[in-house]
């Protein structure tokens, strides 16, 4: 009996791993984010205890884990995208160690590749951009934009979309052309996905309709991404 701190993928959940999925359906508790899909909860056993994540503080969660992993019950702790990708599995594996309860991590397809490519944007590219760097305006004072800046190659944000224009500004004001492709997906891999693309000092307003959760894509691959989408287009228009 453990506690598993499973990633459940970035929303399509056909994207959670075959081995996740193994241990949702043996469960004896689920305990999963809001994110989540709702047929992954309902793959839960029956006579499963289902707690949503949503109400409670991180704290709260920390502690049930404990005590349930303590109970000897088998625990899924189910997260959307990976648990170690802005999803405080750090957080809840050091509560869970600290209090001798034994855990497993089991990674999840996480939304940083999975939803820019589910929008047909490759986040890295020969010739084009050979690093990806991701950060979340979420929960900090600032970011350091001079060093986003400085490292080059392909800026992911995670949780970006409410605080889209001062992320832009604090990009251009950082050196970051005002021209450089950026692109916010929105609900990415799920069947309402939409996209928006553009310029960075023009993408704030161009998403300003879009609704969380959404990723923001910013570096020339984005045009990379308008290449494969007009190539695709052509197909379409060649077939049809």
């Amino acid at each position: 009996m453990t506690v598993h701190l499973v990633g459940a993928g970035p929303g399509d959940p056909g994207l959670i791993t075959a081995r996740g999925l193994e241990l949702v359906r043996s469960c004896d508790v689920l305990i999963y984010d809001a994110l989540v899909a709702p047929e992954l909860v309902a793959e839960a056993p029956d006579d499963a205890l289902t707690i949503p994540r949503a109400p409670l503080r991180q704290e709260a969660i920390n502690e049930l884990l404990v005590a349930y992993g303590r109970a000897g019950l088998d625990v899924v702790r189910l997260k959307g995208g990976d648990p170690f990708v802005f999803g405080r599995g750090g957080e809840e594996s050091l509560a869970l160690a600290e209090a001798g309860v034994a855990f497993t991590v089991t990674p999840g397809v996480s939304s940083i590749a999975a939803v820019p490519a589910s929008a047909l944007i490759p986040v890295t590219h020969r010739g084009v951009s050979d690093r990806v760097t991701i950060a979340t305006p979420a929960g900090a004072d600032e970011l350091d934009y001079e060093q986003l800046v400085a490292v080059g190659g392909t800026l992911v944000f995670f949780m970006g979309l409410e605080r889209l224009a001062p992320l832009a500004a604090g990009l251009v004001v950082a050196g970051l052309d005002p021209s450089t492709p950026a692109a916010v997906v929105s609900n990415g891999t799920l069947p309402d996905q939409e996209t928006v693309s553009g310029r960075l000092d023009e993408l704030a307003e161009l998403a300003a309709d879009l609704a969380t959760p959404a990723l923001v894509v910013v570096g020339d691959v984005v045009g990379v991404g308008a290449q494969i989408r007009d190539a695709v287009a052509g197909l379409v228009a060649a077939g049809s």
